[in-house]
């Protein structure tokens, strides 16, 4: 009988770890930034049907990067964990802090026990009836949840896009302002970015009961 070889939980939790980074930083990022009427979310993308950035619920998005076919999963799990929340319940309960926690449990322990990590990391933004309602959750794909407040960035070289919208974002940002914004932290100082290549969506407080909004590339 062959005896399997022992790796030490401490190697096996790396290279999990290093596996994952590696994926999700192949791919684009994606920015979430707060302005005076709601959330911002601006992602590269240069596809017009694989969408990075998606309505959970009524105040609610979602944004994914890494494996399309995986953080697409999650996409859906959430709408549906959401709707069932809110037909049991009442809408009012469904909030961003909840599915945050849902989705870190589903990440940690598929993080933990599959051979195979998420290649994703994942944001959850909602939107309050008054700015200080507003919230932001950065999902990693070992299950890590991060409470952000003013702007977010995940992805491929998400810490030097946070770093430019550290020195960039100010309080009491227009919408026009918050895009772009949001749009130089992506490109950086020597890249620009082009309209075709963008996915802009927001959660806008004053648009009613459903405060998702996809902006078309005219209105960008």
């Amino acid at each position: 009988m062959t005896m399997p070889f022992y790796v030490a939980p401490e190697q096996m939790m790396k290279d999990r770890a290093d596996f994952a980074r590696k994926g999700i930083a192949r791919g684009r990022a994606l920015v979430a930034v707060r302005y005076t009427d709601g959330i911002v979310i601006v992602a590269e993308n240069s596809s017009q049907t694989l969408r990075k950035v998606s309505e959970i619920y009524d105040r609610i998005a979602f944004a994914g990067v890494g494996k399309y076919n995986e953080f697409d999963q999650l996409r859906v799990a959430g709408v549906r964990a959401a709707d069932l929340k809110g037909y049991q319940y009442s809408r009012d309960d469904v909030d961003a802090r909840s599915l945050a926690n849902s989705y870190a449990q589903m990440l940690g322990t598929i993080f933990t026990h599959e051979m195979k990590p998420m290649e994703v990391e994942i944001l959850v933004a909602e939107v309050g009836l008054e700015p200080a309602g507003d919230q932001m959750f950065h999902i990693l794909y070992d299950g890590t949840v991060v409470d952000e407040r003013d702007y977010s960035a995940i992805g491929g070289d998400a810490e030097a896009t946070r770093s430019r919208l550290e020195e960039t974002w100010t309080d009491g940002l227009d919408r026009s302002t918050a895009i772009s914004v949001g749009v130089a932290a992506l490109g950086g100082p020597d890249r620009e970015i082009p309209s075709a290549e963008l996915e802009v969506a927001e959660l806008v407080r004053g648009n009613g009961r459903r405060c998702f909004h996809r902006l078309a590339p005219d209105d960008l």
